[in-house]
């Protein structure tokens, strides 16, 4: 998926907008486990792009989907449940 989303000027630079990374801060956070989930984020906000990147890179929709559930911060309704 990192591939995906950085293979692609335009992609990599709305990715970098909208997570307000400067390209040396992407460099850095490439370790960083938190940036998977950012990319999930962003990938699975606009249908398009998840639709694409699941044929790119041979996973179904649903399975990214599941991925960034499984991988995101708990539904606000679960504290205190």
């Amino acid at each position: 998926m990192f591939g995906f989303v950085t293979g692609d000027p335009g992609r990599l630079m709305r990715f970098m907008e909208q997570a307000g990374l400067s390209p040396a801060a992407l460099r850095q956070a490439a370790e960083d486990p938190g940036l998977l989930v950012g990319l999930l984020d962003h990938v699975v906000a606009d249908q398009d792009l998840l639709l694409a990147c699941a044929q790119a890179i041979g996973e179904t929709p649903e399975r990214i989907t599941l991925a960034w559930q499984r991988l995101g911060p708990p539904p606000p309704d679960s504290f205190g449940a």
